[in-house]
């Protein structure tokens, strides 16, 4: 297949798509466990889970219906684009001016609800079942513009790098993480085992707006090596990552606990991508980390037997974070606060967020005055180069 020559790149879109697309491909015995798409009273789709009570689909599904014929709710996959066959994916990307979009599930109806499934070999079939469903009958269509995301489980660290591993043999692209490797809120030492797996394999790991800290996963955002009890009482919920991340907004959280575990320190080739966190509020962020951790690193090593760091925290953050942005003239603006070669537009199609299929318009508005080397990496060459892509 000859590379294509991209002109514009969506870094973050969805795949709605109702689950009886791809069930067929869970073994029989957990098919009735698989998410399903339920009618509501009010004639809207929702799904259904065991042990859940049933989501609307809200604002996911929007498909560029126009602002005056979209409400929150009573909204259904059928009709909606963003929701068919490859072949109409591709048709709508031809109308919205797009060659080619990275593919995240679905929002509502997908990774962080299918953990509500209790039972593992249920759980785990499924998330297999997606996989090889989305990159065999989905992407396969064509990968150079159907650019499906491979989903790791909220298992442990072992069942993370198995299904990386897995989705590396397929042929992926990237993989999503929706929680640290080891199923928590916050860094582990097993979560190690991935992270020396995704950098040995060179494979491209992505986070949605950030990762899951809800119900067994919830906790301290960092454990320090010789953390006491009474301290940690006593500082309740001022610790280290807690100061440094204050300002963040989504996905900052995520990051600084990665920097101060000192994953970048041990994995200095590791990089991720952030996507749908916007870039308007990063300048501010990133001084204000910087200034708090200067603040308060030496308590924490002294109290909480903090290792240090080799450089501040935005040193690590600008070398080895990407992060989405959507509708962000201001995160454009300031761009150069945070690194042009590390911001990658995207449309969000098919959800509400989407402009669709206006998004030459938006691109046109938010990238006025912006020299074209630096409005190409941004559409372009700044996604191509995280995920790896085949382009002229």
């Amino acid at each position: 297949m000859a590379a294509r020559a991209y002109q514009c790149i969506s870094g973050d879109s969805h795949l709605e798509v109702d689950s009886k697309r791809w069930i067929h491909r869970v073994p029989a015995k957990f098919r009735d466990r698989a998410p399903r798409l339920i009618r509501t009273a009010t004639g809207g789709d929702a799904w259904l889970i065991e042990g859940e009570t049933a989501k609307e689909v809200p604002s996911d599904l929007y498909g560029g219906k126009g602002r005056e014929n979209w409400t929150p709710f009573g909204q259904t996959y059928e009709g909606t684009a963003g929701t068919g066959s490859p072949q109409q994916r591709m048709e709508e990307q031809d109308l919205d001016g797009i060659d080619a979009e990275v593919l995240y599930p679905c929002q509502v109806g997908g990774p962080w609800f299918w953990r509500n499934i209790p039972d593992d070999d249920a759980y785990l079939s499924i998330v297999r079942g997606y996989n090889d469903w989305l990159m065999e009958e989905y992407c396969s269509a064509s990968p150079d513009r159907l650019i499906g995301l491979g989903i790791i489980p909220m298992s442990d660290a072992a069942g993370a790098v198995a299904e990386m591993e897995h989705c590396a043999r397929l042929g992926y692209k990237g993989v999503l993480l929706s929680a640290f490797p080891n199923n928590k809120g916050y860094p582990t030492p097993e979560d190690d085992l991935f992270w020396a797996a995704a950098q040995d394999l060179a494979m491209p790991v992505t986070i949605h707006i950030q990762m899951n800290r809800l119900g067994e996963r919830s906790g301290p955002l960092l454990k320090y090596p010789n953390e006491n009890p009474e301290i940690r009482k006593k500082l309740g919920s001022s610790g280290l990552a807690e100061q440094v991340s204050r300002f963040h907004r989504v996905g900052g959280l995520n990051v600084v606990q990665m920097v101060l575990d000192g994953l970048f320190d041990r994995f200095p080739d590791l990089k991720m991508y952030y996507a749908e966190t916007h870039a308007g509020w990063l300048p501010f962020f990133l001084h204000m980390a910087d200034l708090r951790f200067e603040r308060h690193h030496t308590w924490a090593e002294e109290l909480l037997g903090f290792k240090p760091l080799k450089r501040l925290p935005s040193e690590y953050i600008k070398e080895h974070i990407y992060w989405g942005f959507l509708d962000d003239p201001i995160g454009v603006e300031m761009r150069h606060h945070v690194g042009v070669d590390r911001l990658i537009w995207a449309t969000d199609f098919p959800h509400q967020e989407s402009d669709y299929p206006h998004s030459q318009a938006v691109i046109d508005r938010i990238f006025t005055g912006v020299p074209e080397d630096e409005k190409r990496k941004m559409l372009v060459d700044n996604v191509v180069e995280f995920f790896h892509l085949d382009a002229a």
